[in-house]
Parts: structure tokens; sequence; C-alpha cells
């Protein structure tokens, strides 16, 4: 698997191995330990997750109100390096207020999460490099 640009179908077997692996008590790399942190704070993904088979090719529709799994944990994962690096700078701080604000992880980490996700969206839309200082505005407003 390519560490920088994996395919759809490489991220979605990262998980579902990270998946089997913890449910055979098998030991978990440092990145398959922080995609089960993920993984365990979504529950309504576990039933997909256990069955790679019939849900491998799932697709998902925005437009119809559905949320993509793989997406959704790995934006996760993404978050998580990024406070981890503090990238863009001022990003672990302002993950440690919003935990503080929620008074807990997960939502704080979903108030993050939109903001990239919104950023990439714009990205891809104007056919631009991501806008860190976009991003940043989008999270201290996430403060207020």
């Amino acid at each position: 698997m390519s560490l920088f640009n994996p395919s759809r179908d490489q991220v979605r077997q990262f998980f579902f191995n990270t998946w089997q692996q913890f449910s055979q008590q098998k030991p978990l790399t440092d990145l398959e330990k922080i995609a089960l942190e993920v993984i365990q704070m979504h529950p309504e993904y576990h039933a997909i997750l256990s069955h790679p088979a019939q849900t491998s090719q799932q697709e998902y529709f925005p437009e119809m109100g559905e949320t993509n799994p793989f997406l959704h944990m790995s934006l996760h994962l993404s978050v998580i390096e990024q406070i981890g690096i503090n990238q863009p700078i001022g990003i672990a701080s302002i993950y440690e207020s919003l935990k503080a604000k929620h008074q807990e992880a997960h939502h704080a980490q979903h108030d993050i999460l939109d903001c990239l996700a919104e950023t990439i969206w714009q990205a891809q839309r104007n056919q631009r490099p991501l806008d860190a200082e976009h991003y940043l505005t989008l999270l201290n407003k996430k403060l207020m």
C-alpha cells in the first residue's frame, strides 16, 4: 500500500485488516492501533468491517444522506496525525480547546474533521492546493 496515496481498495482493506487483527487478538502496528481507536469510536461501522466480502465494494452517496465510513475513519486518522505533529501550526491547541468545550475527544475531532472536509472540498472545487489559512480560520470559528 502506498503510504501517501493509497487507493480506495487499499484504504478499505487496511480498516478490514485492522478490525480482523483486533478481533483475532493479534498484534497491531502503531498505525493499526490508532485506526482501532477510531473504529472503536464508531460502533455503527463494526458490522461493515466484520463483513468485508459483502461491504468492500459498497458505494456511498452523500446526496442520499449516506456517510462513507471508510472516508470518515480516514479523515479521523488525518486529524489525529495533524494534531500529533501540530500541522498546521496551532491545531494541537485548537484541539485541546475543543476537547474542553465538548468535554470529550470524539466531538472535538468531528469539529476538526468538518473543517478538514470543507477545506478539501474547496481545494478540489477550485483546483488548488489545500489552503491552510482557510482551514485554521474554519477551526477557530469552531471555538466560538
